[in-house]
């Protein structure tokens, strides 16, 4: 017998991955689901909703007409039986065969309409989170919620019109059974209660196990994503087999977690029918006893058996849909968790565009640390004059590319202010902000599109001219047009195709497409050979007197025509000047250019003797 076929006797320990929110009954995520995305729709429901009711009610009326056949045939067999009763036969069924054709389209409409608008819903709150929100969950969780949460909402839909139709079935067959015989009928009702019992049971292991399932399905959607995104890494290493264990690993402990489902949801039907045979078997003695005695009609007998197969049907499809309805509700929670997560960085109310006329930043008595207290920037004070080049360097750790997220707003200082132009910038719109500025990072990143939609991502309405312009000014010209397609070449996934300084340069050429009054640059030459950073540099030296220029390197070759030089050390500025100045000076800066350039005088290649520098953590 396979393992964990019938019986699963093992304990699985599963960390929480954080995408549930606790505290949210069945009755809360469907009532959500029903006000949010489904009354938008509610002609459809509507028409659903009598679409349903007939077919409830044809069903009902079956065993009325089988009965009344069967009572005027007995009664008078000469006769045959009346016309209009086959002709009320072709009605029902025809009316209800209509009907079940528009409740099954309608279901699947509205399904795959709520999944779409969830999706959409989700990705749009993706693109707002927080970036240290988002910073903290694997990417792999995220798209296995957008493609695989999102989808299972789609069975909630369809077993929430499956119940709604079966329950009116249920109802309506009911009361053509009490109307035929109530004394047969409160036989067949007195298995209701237990189904409902065995319903509720399994619904509280549906619903733990598709909870358990999710989530095991996005640790595997990060073991993918991971195992894809460094494929050079785990080829080089020769960790194959290790990652592909590791899938395993996840794979099989999902199927766990699946079988202990399939369990409950296969009980389900079983143990309705199992119900339903019992009270079937208490009919026949009774309606027997009841014949013979002659206080049944023959009529009465066959049109009840006829409802009794009609009412138990969907009391199996109820206990079926109220099991698989909770892999719906545990998908459910999980999405509705991510949806309601608040950003704290956020417009404030009727906050005004940031207005920038020269580009002047100001951090003031700048505090900031990580949420786990890892202390970065202390009391940073830092004055970015307009229009100038100013540099960030120093070991790591230092607490510079910190500097440059909090002028963008990806995180938000614990103390102290930024300005722009005067302007404090968590008093203005994130919007006009970033449209205000132009980030090159040491990372570059290209969507998997042609090289001209790359450089102008960010800048809608920008022409063929003025990207190769951009491009050119860039030094990325020469090999774009060397490539097959020109700039009509898609690049592939991140940029695969083509190699890491040339991706470096297309980023370049899209941050100088934006033409924004502040240029951030974040390591920009450091997948640059020497000839490619020196043109590069050359070009981002040259820039606009009226662009402010903040730049972070650990390359000290990359900075030395700033204008001022800022040498940080956990999280203080401790240095202060020109690239000249600073090496004359023989504090921590040259110290680093000593290590970088090993072998060669730093003074002697600077030409100047040492001389004081004014060194301090002010602005």
């Amino acid at each position: 017998m396979e393992d964990g076929l019938f019986r699963d006797n093992s304990k699985l320990e599963q960390k929480d991955d954080g995408l549930e929110r606790d505290g949210l009954t069945t009755r809360d995520m469907l009532t959500r689901v029903v006000m949010v995305y489904l009354m938008p729709r509610k002609g459809l429901l509507a028409l659903s909703l009598l679409a349903m009711m007939l077919v409830a009610a044809t069903t009902g009326l079956m065993p009325v007409l089988v009965k009344e056949a069967i009572d005027i045939f007995v009664d008078d067999n000469t006769k045959g039986i009346p016309a209009w009763i086959p002709w009320a036969v072709v009605a029902v069924t025809s009316t209800k065969a209509l009907n079940e054709f528009f409740v099954g389209v309608s279901r699947s409409y509205l399904g795959l309409r709520t999944v779409a608008d969830i999706q959409i819903d989700l990705f749009k709150k993706l693109m707002v989170t927080d970036f240290a929100d988002l910073s903290k969950t694997h990417s792999g969780r995220f798209v296995a919620s957008f493609l695989n949460d999102a989808t299972r909402i789609r069975e909630t839909v369809n077993m929430l019109v499956a119940f709604c139709k079966n329950t009116l079935i249920v109802l309506a067959t009911l009361a053509a059974m009490f109307w035929i015989e109530w004394r047969l009928a409160l036989i067949s009702s007195v298995i209701l209660p237990v189904i409902l019992y065995f319903m509720a049971k399994q619904r509280r292991t549906m619903r733990k196990s598709s909870r358990q399932s999710l989530q095991e399905t996005g640790e595997l959607s990060t073991i993918i994503t991971e195992a894809l995104s460094g494929i050079r890494v785990v080829k080089a290493s020769q960790q194959e087999r290790f990652e592909s264990e590791r899938a395993a690993d996840a794979i099989n402990r999902n199927l766990k977690f699946l079988m202990r489902g399939a369990r409950a949801r296969a009980a389900s039907a079983p143990i309705a029918e199992a119900l339903s045979g019992m009270a079937i078997a208490a009919i026949f003695v009774f309606a027997g006893y009841q014949i013979s005695r002659g206080f049944l009609s023959a009529g009465d007998f066959a049109g009840f058996m006829v409802a009794a197969p009609l009412l138990y049907g969907p009391l199996k499809a109820l206990a079926t849909v109220q099991t698989a309805l909770q892999e719906g509700v545990a998908a459910t929670a999980r999405i509705f968790s991510l949806l309601d997560r608040e950003n704290t960085i956020v417009d404030i109310k009727d906050a005004p565009d940031l207005k920038v006329t020269k580009g002047e930043i100001i951090f003031d008595n700048v505090s900031f640390n990580y949420r786990d207290n890892t202390p970065v920037l202390n009391n940073f004070s830092l004055k970015i004059p307009a229009g100038k080049r100013v540099a960030l360097v120093g070991p790591s750790g230092a607490g510079k590319s910190t500097v440059l997220n909090l002028v963008l707003r990806f995180f938000e200082p614990q103390s102290g202010t930024i300005y722009v132009d005067g302007q404090d910038i968590t008093k203005t719109t994130l919007w006009s902000l970033r449209q205000a500025t132009a980030l090159v990072t040491q990372d570059p990143f290209l969507f998997d599109d042609t090289i001209a939609m790359n450089i102008a991502y960010g800048s809608s309405g920008a022409d063929k001219a003025q990207i190769e312009q951009a491009a050119r000014r860039a030094g990325a010209h020469d090999f774009i047009m060397r490539l097959p397609s020109g700039y009509d070449t898609r690049v592939g996934e991140v940029g695969r195709l083509i190699s890491g300084g040339e991706k470096q340069r297309l980023v370049i050429a899209r941050a100088l497409l934006r033409n924004t009054p502040i240029l951030l640059l974040d390591e920009a030459t450091s997948s640059l050979d020497a000839q490619s950073e020196e043109r590069v540099q050359s070009i981002l030296d040259n820039l606009d007197s009226d662009r402010t220029v903040l730049t972070i390197a650990h390359r000290l070759s990359s900075v030395r025509n700033a204008d001022i030089i800022c040498v940080m050390d956990k999280g203080v500025i401790v240095e202060r000047g020109s690239h000249d100045e600073l090496l004359a000076f023989g504090g921590l800066y040259n110290d680093l250019y000593s290590t970088q350039f090993s072998g060669s005088d730093p003074k002697n290649d600077s030409g100047l003797t040492p001389s004081a520098v004014a060194l301090t953590t002010e602005a």
